[in-house]
């Protein structure tokens, strides 16, 4: 059996997953004093950084049980290695003029090294999910990682950021699928293996119309079954996936929907219009969306009250809203019975850090811009759904505004690869941005 790894741990991998110490098999850790000091500033709160802080210290307090680290550390679990918590230690000599500023990130990086130089023989990596940081290590030649235990693989991202493709099918195939009585078709005829749940179809004609017909493996029925062009709340499907997208989120079987896609291609309008389309069958709609500050500051710099302080953050939901409510006549029933819903609150914009903690029941819940969220903080969301509750998740995974996610770790890209096949699951892609021709050529040609 080979001599254990040592992992030096950067804070952001502990505030990304909370658990990150029993990740690593029985390698050894390093946890810098230094990361305890960041864990210490984020333990406040009730946002899930400050969960992640409480618990990863509590249970590092648990583990070491009123006894010192000592210089071997002391095991986590069985089966697993040993943790300590090292104190600050100077760069080497050669490394202290290019590491001038005396910040938490150089610390880090300086007890690595330290940890690296006085276990020789042994491999020894920083790990973080900093890139700035692994540039740094690289620069020094400390070997250095990201943090991949939920990293999810690449061909996962790109099934589900594919086209549907087009398949051909005989006429008499075709005409029972989209004119026969029960607009249904055996999967036998398509494919030799039995599809995924709710795997999405595009046929056309052997012979003749360029037009393409939908459709979507159902597996109660063990049938492709036809996709129909749907309305939900004047708003109409402009391309093949936008029909897609609507029969997802306006089929009460399917209560776990994400859509993905870049600007314009309607995946929150076409959320909210569902969501209203069917407001009889649900207590209460709420929409929301990840609160992201640039540069890390808190909103308590913006001015205002709760509300004015929000209000930049959830305009791009009203702004949806106000859309759909631009297809009726002011006056009309349909714009009366929105404006109705928002005054007694049966319609609610709200910031997601308002709502964790609630047991929503009964709920159409629409999170936009899905893709700044962890996987962590996508479970926490996920299970807080009560009987009857349908949930939806927008986003782009490649438009992330978080420091510490990608397209490979973000919680939206985790709930696709693992929902994948499952009968409450539907995924759809939007590849057509339908905004306007200005805002699909600037998509195109702006890059």
């Amino acid at each position: 059996m080979g001599k254990p790894k040592i992992f030096v741990l950067d804070t952001n991998v502990i505030l990304h997953d909370h658990n990150a110490i029993r990740h690593f098999q029985d390698n050894d850790l390093v946890i810098p004093i230094a990361v305890v000091e960041e864990l210490d500033k984020f333990k406040k709160g009730t946002d899930t950084l400050a969960y992640n802080a409480r618990h990863c210290l509590r249970d590092l307090d648990r583990i070491s049980d009123r006894k010192p680290f000592g210089k071997e550390g002391i095991t986590i679990a069985k089966g697993l290695g040993r943790v300590k918590v090292e104190p600050n230690h100077p760069f080497p000599e050669e490394f202290r003029d290019l590491f001038k500023d005396d910040i938490q990130d150089h610390r880090i990086l300086a007890t690595a090294m330290w940890v690296r130089d006085n276990h020789p023989g042994t491999f020894v990596a920083l790990v973080t999910k900093d890139v700035n940081l692994r540039m740094k290590a690289k620069a020094a030649g400390m070997e250095v990682q990201d943090y991949l235990t939920d990293r999810v693989r690449d061909e996962r991202i790109e099934t589900d950021n594919r086209e549907v493709p087009v398949i051909t099918l005989k006429s008499e195939q075709l005409q029972a699928l989209a004119y026969g009585q029960s607009n249904e078709l055996d999967w036998k005829e398509v494919t030799d293996r039995k599809p995924e749940p709710n795997k999405l179809f595009k046929f056309k004609w052997e012979q003749g119309a360029d037009d393409t017909v939908c459709a979507r493996y159902d597996a109660d029925r063990d049938k492709i079954v036809l996709v129909k062009a749907r309305e939900a709340y004047g708003i109409r499907a402009r391309n093949d996936e936008q029909k897609m997208a609507i029969d997802a989120l306006l089929n009460p079987m399917i209560k776990l929907v994400t859509l993905t896609g870049g600007a314009g291609t309607g995946k929150t309008l076409l959320a909210l219009a569902a969501a209203l389309e069917q407001e009889r069958n649900y207590d209460q709609i709420i929409i929301s969306r990840p609160t992201v500050i640039l540069g890390n500051q808190d909103i308590g710099f913006l001015p205002g009250d709760q509300k004015n302080k929000m209000a930049p953050f959830l305009q791009p939901l009203m702004d949806n809203l106000n859309v759909i409510k631009g297809q009726f006549r002011p006056g009309s029933k349909e714009a009366l019975r929105i404006e109705g819903m928002l005054k007694d609150e049966k319609l609610v914009i709200e910031p997601l850090a308002y709502i964790r903690g609630r047991s929503l029941g009964k709920a159409f819940f629409i999170i936009d811009e899905a893709q700044n969220l962890t996987p962590l903080e996508m479970k926490t969301i996920i299970t807080r759904a009560a009987e009857g509750t349908k949930m939806v998740f927008t986003g782009d995974v490649f438009q992330i505004d978080q420091p510490y996610l990608d397209q490979w770790s973000n919680g939206l890209t985790t709930v696709g690869e693992r929902m994948a096949g499952q009968k409450l699951f539907q995924h759809v892609f939007l590849r057509k941005g339908e905004r306007s021709e200005l805002s699909e050529l600037a998509s195109k040609l702006l890059q």
